[in-house]
């Protein structure tokens, strides 16, 4: 199923499924949310920018700069953690997915497989439902995503536990319409899947916020309320519900067998995640015969 919504002339304002899609958010109340914004939130100085495109891409060029700071994981948990989300997406198959709701497929079947293949391999995985109230400007939404939590004291004091956050599907968030070549340029270099802390998290939702709002100012287009700082922040940073098992009733209900659209989600977010390591691979490449060659000590 490929949602958007339209306005007058057939822009698409959003697109919930990227490649054909894993998005889990409520369609009822996106289409509630764009059906506001037309009426109450598309004019006024607030709302529209002025089409200063050589500003705009200037910004574009300065933010992408941004992308590979907030890429790489600094803590070692983190980097270990996302080598292992990264293996086992690539290891899972059709037959290891159930159905785990009914209507179209938001890839919850492959978040739950892939937790309990993190929880086989010793990580304390659940699948995390978070759920909003629309306050002020930020409109009330859903979300799904993975959390791992640390309880190792590897920051060396205070014996707290660190919650790390997987999103398999975490370009799809920054989608726009109408989006310039360089606003492309940049989502495409996001991570595929997302495997890191709320911290950084923040920075590329900052990022990419600021990035939305000069692409779309080339265009004279307004930045939507669903793809602002604090409706992004809220998918991650709202209250949630943990689980390890889909519901019980629902799996029964399906007979626990996967759909085609269960397996085609599954062989997007693999061919994507592939591409990535072999593009990561190729750059690093040259580093390493760069360092090898600076190793070597002439007697």
């Amino acid at each position: 199923m490929d949602c958007g919504f339209c306005l007058a002339g057939g822009e698409v304002w959003w697109k919930g499924q990227i490649g054909g899609g894993l998005s889990h958010e409520s369609e009822h109340d996106l289409a509630m949310m764009v059906g506001d914004f037309l009426e109450n939130g598309s004019s006024g100085a607030d709302s529209w920018c002025s089409s200063d495109s050589e500003s705009s891409l200037s910004d574009l060029s300065h933010l992408a700069e941004k992308i590979p700071f907030c890429k790489h994981p600094v803590a070692q948990f983190e980097s270990d953690l996302q080598s292992v989300v990264h293996s086992l997406i690539l290891s899972i198959t059709d037959t290891e997915l159930s159905v785990v709701k009914s209507g179209p497929c938001y890839a919850s079947c492959i978040r739950f497989s892939l937790v309990k293949l993190l929880r086989l391999s010793g990580y304390d995985a659940a699948v995390c439902s978070s759920r909003w109230q629309g306050a002020g400007k930020v409109p009330g939404g859903d979300h799904e995503y993975i959390d791992v939590v640390n309880h190792s004291n590897h920051n060396g004091g205070g014996g707290n536990s660190e919650r790390l956050i997987i999103d398999i599907d975490f370009r799809s968030h920054f989608e726009i319409a109408r989006a310039v070549d360089s606003y492309d340029r940049i989502l495409n270099s996001l991570p595929v899947v997302y495997v890191g802390s709320l911290s950084r998290l923040k920075q590329f939702l900052q990022v990419m916020v600021e990035a939305a709002r000069s692409s779309l100012k080339q265009n004279s287009m307004p930045l939507p309320p669903w793809r602002s700082l604090a409706y992004l922040q809220a998918k991650w940073q709202s209250p949630y519900q943990r689980n390890i098992y889909p519901d019980e009733d629902q799996r029964n209900s399906n007979g626990g067998n996967y759909t085609k659209q269960c397996s085609g989600n599954l062989k997007r977010l693999q061919s994507l995640l592939q591409s990535e390591m072999e593009e990561a691979e190729r750059r690093l490449k040259p580093e390493r015969r760069r360092r090898k060659h600076s190793a070597i000590v002439v007697f």
